[in-house]
């Protein structure tokens, strides 16, 4: 909440003045600071209103920083904002526990989160498959056979063309083996 203000008295022409008409005429009561009418007409609650403001941004604002930083994964491949979404949320409920006791009282919430999580992998996964967007172990190879072509249209010296075709078809049957 902003600093305690006094109530002090202005020039009928200053640019601060209140805004609010009494009996008299217009109030000759200073506004306060970020509003338009004194302490006597509710300039308070303007300050607190712009505080709360301000304070809703500031979350708004931490809140998509947080969920850039988890739809940026490199392992998401689509709806990354709401799988986002769901881990920050999980994070938050994870770093509220103190203890084990807090923990398995959250459990229950921590639980269905990560199950939704899955569920919205799974979810994302299956979108990418059915749009040809991700490649099965036999297309991969098809690539990495064409690759081996192009290098071998330059390379003229067999054993380095069969060490960097071994290499590639190495990396090649890795894949899925492990998680990187």
């Amino acid at each position: 909440m902003a600093d305690y203000e006094e109530i002090s008295r202005v020039e009928a022409d200053d640019p601060n003045r209140c805004q609010a008409s009494n009996t008299r005429g217009q109030c000759l009561n200073k506004a306060v600071e970020g509003g338009t009418v004194c302490l006597v007409h509710g300039g308070n609650k303007q300050v607190i209103s712009i505080e709360k403001k301000s304070l809703r941004n500031y979350q708004v604002a931490k809140f998509q920083v947080e969920l850039n930083r988890h739809a940026d994964s490199p392992k998401l491949k689509n709806l990354n904002e709401e799988v986002g979404l769901l881990r920050m949320m999980l994070e938050a409920q994870l770093n509220q526990c103190e203890d084990m006791g807090d923990l398995v009282l959250k459990s229950h919430l921590i639980s269905d989160l990560v199950t939704k999580i899955e569920r919205l992998v799974k979810s994302c996964h299956s979108l990418e498959s059915s749009l040809g967007g991700l490649m099965d172990k036999q297309a991969i190879l098809t690539f990495a056979t064409k690759v081996i072509d192009v290098i071998s249209n330059e390379i003229s010296d067999e054993v380095i063309l069969a060490k960097v075709s071994d290499g590639i078809l190495r990396v090649v049957g890795d894949m899925g083996n492990n998680d990187e």
